[in-house]
């Protein structure tokens, strides 16, 4: 994931920062507990396909 396009990318619903998770694909949300996945090196940015974080799952 190319570092300029992370620190332009926010989030969706709550326009916060994101977290990349690479071993996962994912952007995360903390504030939404939101994970966007990344397919084929691109960030689905919509709250549709996002997965929603149980809980327990840990936001680092």
């Amino acid at each position: 994931m190319d570092k300029k396009l992370l620190d332009i990318l926010a989030c969706p619903v709550c326009k916060g920062p994101l977290v990349y998770r690479k071993s996962e694909k994912e952007l995360i949300c903390k504030v939404d507990r939101l994970a966007y996945p990344i397919r084929d090196d691109i960030p689905v940015m919509l709250e549709e396909e996002a997965r929603e974080l149980p809980p327990d799952e840990e936001v680092a």
